[in-house]
């Protein structure tokens, strides 16, 4: 498979309201449409995860978040431009998502990537896309494709024929930012 079609393939499944297993520019994920709130249930139910425990979406660039965040503090940019590995930030008042997407306190994580699947899917469904590990809530954080439980890989509509031998030990950097410029690291 290369790209183009997995892209495709991933697109028609999350337009139906479906759930993809996808590798991201950290670990496997995974994902749906941020803003549909029955898919975004479908991998609350997968996780077995509380709803209350929020999941963060991607984005393909500047654009994107202005669309999901109306202000932006401009130290995240300043991160962002400075961080050496993937960064997810937690912003306030995001909009234009599903509402079981966001935290109790009205933030959302959201990171920028730049992977080319990931970069590409969302190029063509004009939408962040949610993303979470691909494990049962509580359990191990998969390093690697050959690590994710049957369950899960049965538990998607579609999984993506890419990169399935990349071993990834490393997720993402987590920093909070309100926006009156309060910076706290979750994860370094």
């Amino acid at each position: 498979m290369n790209i183009n079609e997995e892209v495709h393939n991933a697109f028609e499944v999350i337009q139906n309201g479906g759930i993809i297993l996808y590798p991201t520019d950290t670990v496997w994920g995974i994902g749906c449409d941020a803003t549909n709130p029955e898919a975004i249930k479908k991998i609350y139910a997968l996780k077995q995860r509380e709803e209350s425990k929020s999941m963060i979406c991607l984005m393909n660039g500047e654009k994107m978040m202005y669309n999901v965040f109306k202000e932006i503090p401009e130290v995240a940019w300043q991160i962002l431009d400075l961080s050496e590995k993937p960064t997810t930030l937690i912003l306030d008042n995001p909009r234009n998502v599903a509402a079981n997407i966001i935290a109790e306190d009205k933030t959302l994580g959201v990171r920028i990537v730049k992977e080319p699947f990931c970069f590409k899917l969302m190029e063509r469904m004009k939408k962040p896309l949610v993303s979470t590990s691909a494990n049962i809530s509580g359990m191990f954080t998969p390093k690697s494709f050959k690590e994710i439980a049957p369950e899960i890989i049965n538990g998607v509509d579609y999984v993506v024929n890419l990169h399935r031998e990349k071993i990834c030990d490393k997720p993402s950097t987590i920093i909070k930012l309100t926006n009156d410029s309060q910076v706290t690291i979750i994860r370094k």
